[in-house]
């Protein structure tokens, strides 16, 4: 038996995601506040029948395949949330960008998420008929509504597809419009298309079927066995307590089966009390109708299951059917459940809303070199704030959280830690590496206040305001820095005086840096003695801090002075600072 391959919906917010799957459905849920039901991740039946009468003409033969089972996704949660063994769920995806704005940050991530599981897409370019000059062609396929277009506005669209195609090229893809693809294996199918009109739908659905029974038919075989899915949302349903929503992807499942479900522990085991399906071309999160009660169901499907302790139940974990090998179920939904992540004694704590978005997260912190010390689910409480503060390394003594909040009894401790929080990875990993490079300097700067900082000045001949007791001159500072409180070196060796003040105008200021021009007040020496006017002095340097400078990234000038002060340290102890 053929089943329908499951077909993930991903894009930028507000690309046109629910509009489109809205559009094939006959339904408004894009235009609905959020009801009884969670407006999350959603799915619906397309059954092969719609697919033939919205296709129409464009449909040349007969299909083997029963149709498409969408599932509509808020971002790309949904993609990393639907895991089947440890992969991707989705046999196949739609890539919804909207033409006039092009890719976009969130886009970006969906084609690394799609990269890495390697799953097959197309593109839905949407609201082609928002181009200026686009004349009206509700419903009708785009291989047609284009021929009525303006050369002009043909060329326009030619000219933003193209610049989906540059950026996909950099990004690692082929890709051309549909009707001009010889070869669907190596390009990525472009199909432009307004949802809002129903323009191009019917081109979507094609290649979308003609892609799927060409080259998907040996995945999508599927025996009578015990059913397998994974679970896309844990709700609170009026009468009947907490359910799962469930993508069942192999097998059948059926009322008063024993199923085994991934939990935040030790998995549950539990009895179908009830399953409910959405009549086909409905949507799984806000229906028309009322659910169908079914005694069973074959994949693929969206269902909602009713069981007893379903309250730990976890978003992206394992449904199996477990009637007669319990043992065996349980074995694989602990296994499947478990954080499979790479953890560092050193490293940033990381927290997610479902498994797969916490894998997703770790993946991408991978490639940037980024270690962890903690991965969790769920939002981030007090506890987590507590672990933070014991990191040893300020630039890891951070949370990264994503799709989650901060919890209440976590708020008041938040401002000891830094935290991030975001709902796109792409954008969370890249907020914290801006932070922390900035962390670094600041980090970097405080260890120079810690350490003598080398330093060389000239005295000016012509200003000298005092001889002795304190002493005060004008100086030029020729390389690196002068503090108040640093002692005076000579170029023979000889240690004299140390900084008293430092005025600068009108202001005392605690240091000065190179190309000012300052007046110092020295306690200890005379001018004319101990210093004399016209000649360069060095600050001295304590050897423990030579040695710390002599690692840091020094710039040229200030290394510069460091060598001179270590070669006339080295007149008298040869290994000065080694």
């Amino acid at each position: 038996m053929i089943r329908q391959p499951i077909v993930s919906v991903l894009g930028h917010v507000d690309h046109g995601k629910t509009t489109l799957l809205d559009k094939i459905r006959g339904t408004s849920v894009a235009k609905k506040e959020a009801g009884a039901i969670t407006q999350h991740i959603g799915a619906t039946e397309v059954p092969i029948e719609a697919i033939y009468r919205i296709c129409g003409n464009l449909i040349k033969k007969k299909f083997k395949i029963p149709g498409l089972l969408f599932i509509d996704t808020p971002g790309h949660e949904a993609f990393t949330t639907l895991r089947a063994r440890g992969g991707a769920l989705a046999d196949i995806a739609v890539l919804v960008i909207d033409i006039n704005e092009g890719i976009m940050p969130q886009t970006i991530e969906s084609i690394n998420i799609l990269k890495r599981y390697r799953t097959p897409f197309v593109i839905a370019a949407n609201k082609i008929d928002l181009i200026y000059g686009w004349k009206n062609a509700d419903n009708m396929p785009f291989i047609l509504a284009i021929q009525k277009q303006k050369e002009e506005v043909q060329q326009a669209i030619d000219e933003k597809i193209y610049g989906i195609v540059e950026k996909l090229y950099e990004l690692g893809f082929s890709s051309e419009r549909y009707d001009r693809i010889a070869d669907f294996t190596q390009n990525v199918a472009i199909i432009p298309m307004s949802a809002k009109k129903g323009i191009g739908i019917a081109d979507l659905l094609l290649v979308l079927v003609g892609l799927a029974q060409r080259f998907l038919e040996k995945n999508l075989h599927t025996e009578d066995g015990p059913g397998e899915g994974t679970v896309l949302e844990v709700k609170e349903e009026r009468g009947l307590g907490k359910t799962i929503d469930v993508i069942l992807y192999s097998g059948t499942i059926r009322k008063g089966d024993t199923i085994v479900v991934g939990s935040t522990d030790e998995p549950i085991v539990t009895k179908i009390k009830a399953i409910l399906k959405p009549k086909p071309l409905d949507e799984m999160r806000d229906p028309r109708d009322r659910f169908l009660s079914v005694d069973e169901v074959h994949a693929a499907a969206g269902i909602k299951i009713a069981a007893p302790n379903l309250e730990r139940a976890l978003a992206g974990s394992p449904v199996l059917v477990a009637n007669e090998n319990l043992d065996d179920a349980l074995r694989r939904v602990r296994k499947e459940t478990g954080i499979h992540i790479e953890i560092q004694e050193e490293g940033i704590i990381i927290k997610a809303d479902a498994l797969g978005s916490l894998e997703a997260l770790a993946y991408e912190l991978k490639q940037e070199g980024i270690p962890i010390k903690m991965a969790d689910i769920g939002d981030i409480s007090k506890r987590d704030i507590v672990n933070a503060q014991t990191i040893g390394n300020p630039l890891y003594r951070v949370i990264l959280g994503f799709n989650v909040k901060i919890l209440p009894d976590a708020e008041n401790e938040a401002e000891k830690i830094k935290i991030f929080t975001n709902n796109v990875v792409y954008k969370l990993i890249e907020d914290y590496e801006e932070w922390a490079q900035e962390k670094e300097r600041e980090l970097e700067a405080e260890k120079r206040m810690d350490i003598t900082f080398p330093g060389k000045f000239k005295i000016l001949p012509e200003y000298i305001f005092r001889l002795s007791k304190p002493a005060i001159v004008g100086v030029r500072v020729l390389g690196g820095r002068i503090r108040v409180g640093q002692r005076i070196l000579r170029d023979d060796g000889r240690v004299v005086g140390r900084i008293k003040s430092i005025r600068k105008g009108d202001n005392n200021i605690t240091e000065a840096i190179m190309g000012e021009e300052v007046a110092i007040a020295i306690d200890g020496v005379t001018v004319g003695r101990q210093i004399k006017a016209g000649e360069t002095y060095y600050i001295d340097i304590p050897e423990e801090h030579a040695k710390k400078l002599f690692k840091m990234n020094l710039k040229y000038e200030d290394k510069e002075v460091l060598e001179e002060i270590a070669r006339i340290k080295r007149g008298e102890k040869p290994f000065w600072g080694l």
